[in-house]
């Protein structure tokens, strides 16, 4: 949407996320963001740490669902998003502003740390269930092909195979060890 402000933040979390459930059953989890810039001090010939933001984040539906599976406390996260604010009064009568953020992706950050990735099969939609879409999912997987795809899905193959996963992969076949030991400059397709 124009004139919506999207951001970056890298940063560590406070907590681990909070999950919970709208009366329509939408989740969303609820997590900070604790970023501390650090500049090098040539006189002191040391790093210093700057004053930390402290970004309060919700991110709805699956995706908050992965995000209480997945990060915990102290984790460090790379979380993009647009900013909103928001307007309030405490119980003592005082009015309050406070500037969120509305995740759109958030991820573990592998600077200092490895992660392995497992996909979560989809119940529809975000990607096209039934004839493809970037990304796949469901059953027929995706990128614009029935059944293929990058991505997938539990049926699909690989980018722009017409399915069957790495059956029909042409490049699962290709080298030395199945073509006798001969090099050949020609794609197996």
């Amino acid at each position: 949407m124009a004139g919506e402000t999207i951001i970056t933040v890298v940063g560590n979390l406070t907590a681990d996320p909070e999950l919970r459930f709208t009366n329509s059953g939408a989740a969303v989890a609820s997590f900070t963001v604790a970023s501390t810039p650090r500049t090098f001090d040539r006189q002191a010939n040391e790093w210093k740490d700057g004053d930390a933001l402290f970004m309060r984040c919700s991110v709805w539906r699956e995706a908050a669902e992965n995000v209480a599976e997945s990060l915990t406390k102290g984790m460090r996260v790379i979380v993009q998003g647009r900013l909103t604010q928001r307007s309030y009064e405490t119980q003592q009568g005082e009015k309050r502003t406070v500037v969120e953020m509305q995740v759109d992706e958030v991820g573990p950050s592998l600077r200092y740390a490895s992660a392995k990735v497992t996909r979560t099969p989809r119940s529809g939609g975000g990607g096209g269930n039934q004839s493809g879409g970037f990304g796949g999912g469901g059953n027929q997987g995706g990128f614009g092909q029935q059944g293929g795809g990058y991505g997938g899905g539990q049926q699909g193959g690989g980018f722009g195979s017409s399915g069957g996963g790495q059956q029909n992969d042409p490049w699962a076949s290709a080298g030395p060890a199945s073509s006798g030991g001969s090099f050949n400059d020609e794609p197996p397709f």
